[in-house]
């Protein structure tokens, strides 16, 4: 299922660094009181970084006429995500750099479309504004592979917190709100059962698998 791998360690923690299709996911070695909850003795963490850089060329590709997408990590989401390599590998290479870190910066497609990485706060996760429509989404990660009740726990909280964050968020005239979160049983129960009260409330819900493919959940 899996490629080469890199084992790294950060912030005295093992990494496993993978180098396969499937890169969104970043492999990791649980701590001892978790290895039995996921599959292979190995958790597959889909970061808060990679959500959010898989929902902003999702938006590219299905939003007709959109050419740029901004994107608004932390510091931590650069620890956790190499969002330099992965747009390279995609074709969005680093034109305008900006800021102290090394990912920071306008990427740019032999297509004309851009992704600004921009490590800021308070402006959304991803941004993307288009005639008199703006995107705006708030992104949560989270292990995709675990049977943890603790980690489960967090899935399910990072969806309800994507969800708050859109909540103070003023409502406005063409505006159109998302929590974004890893697709898994929990989180696409949850997703389901919340999708009418969220949509009332003029926020969407999108999943995202580990491949990067991005699915709405309509309200029922």
């Amino acid at each position: 299922m899996f490629g080469e791998v890199e084992q790294v360690r950060h912030g005295g923690q093992n990494y496993i660094k993978a180098t396969m299709l499937e890169d969104l996911i970043t492999l990791r070695e649980p701590p001892t009181n978790r290895v039995c909850f996921c599959e292979g003795g190995v958790e597959q963490h889909l970061s808060e970084g990679a959500v959010m850089v898989a929902f902003a060329p999702h938006l590219l590709r299905t939003v007709p006429g959109l050419k740029h997408v901004a994107v608004h990590p932390d510091g931590e989401h650069g620890i956790q995500f190499d969002f330099q390599g992965w747009l390279k590998k995609r074709g969005f290479s680093l034109k305008d750099p900006m800021g102290k870190t090394s990912y920071g910066g306008t990427y740019s497609s032999a297509g004309g479309q851009t992704i600004l990485i921009n490590p800021t706060s308070g402006h959304g996760d991803v941004v993307a504004p288009i005639g008199e429509i703006t995107f705006v989404a708030e992104c949560k990660g989270g292990i995709i592979n675990t049977k943890h009740p603790g980690q489960q726990s967090r899935l399910r909280r990072g969806l309800c917190e994507a969800i708050g964050l859109s909540l103070a968020s003023p409502r406005s005239k063409g505006r159109r709100q998302f929590a974004v979160v890893p697709l898994t049983k929990v989180t696409e129960s949850l997703a389901q059962r919340m999708a009418s009260r969220a949509a009332d409330a003029g926020i969407e819900i999108a999943l995202v698998d580990r491949h990067g493919n991005v699915a709405n959940v309509a309200p029922k």
